[in-house]
């Protein structure tokens, strides 16, 4: 599914990702660990192809989008990525089920289908009450489900989350954590998650550890 080759990154003087060799496969729930630093968000930002390696090669797909360039990695990455963050990142002005429309409009996809497959997304995630909501009429787990159903609305092969869950309450973060689980199960997509919780990371199916730009076990 994903497999990075020799991936080198620097910013100025400092060597922040120090020949990385790395394999996930198709429907594994991986989480990415270690101390800040260890150029966990770095290697994220390189797998999703939001910046580029100094040196190496990425395959997604068994297709190298390391060779692509800067237009067919933006339809690329639309395609067959969908991006979690910690923040959701939701668009204040748009409702709950437009903002997972979004990226399926980017795609040119028609506004009928996009707004069929926003609404089965937001039913799965149980917040089929909550479609026409602004964001700031919902809560921060409210908000992280939507953000996390816009990621999915184009049938990505892929989703990539950088700390999902780091600014939620315990029990937030924990229906997140299992919604996760339930997703690769209905949907199939394979998940890579950058975090600092344990707990998610006791869960995975894989933990791939960092330590100085480096992958230390996994």
């Amino acid at each position: 599914m994903i497999k990075l080759e020799g991936i080198t990154k620097r910013f100025g003087t400092l060597e922040v990702l120090k020949g990385i060799d790395l394999e996930i496969n198709q429907g594994e729930v991986v989480s990415i660990v270690g101390p800040s630093g260890a150029g966990k968000t770095t290697l994220l930002q390189i797998m999703g192809t939001l910046d580029l390696p100094d040196a190496g090669k990425t395959w997604i797909n068994n297709i190298e989008v390391s060779r692509m360039k800067e237009k067919e990695l933006a339809a690329f990455r639309n395609k067959h990525i969908g991006f979690v963050f910690q923040f959701h990142q939701l668009l204040p002005e748009f409702t709950a089920i437009e903002n997972v429309m979004i990226p399926a409009l980017i795609a040119n996809k028609p506004a009928k289908e996009a707004r069929e497959r926003a609404l089965d997304l937001l039913n799965f995630m149980g917040l089929s009450e909550r479609t026409e909501h602004k964001p700031n009429e919902l809560s921060g787990g409210e908000k992280q489900r939507v953000a996390v159903a816009r990621a999915l609305v184009n049938q990505p092969d892929v989703v990539l989350a950088d700390e999902p869950s780091g600014s939620l309450d315990s029990q937030n973060k924990e229906d997140l954590h299992q919604l996760f689980f339930k997703l690769r199960e209905h949907y199939g997509q394979t998940f890579v998650i950058v975090t600092h919780d344990e707990q998610l990371s006791l869960i995975t199916d894989r933990t791939i550890h960092m330590l100085d730009g480096r992958i230390n076990r996994c």
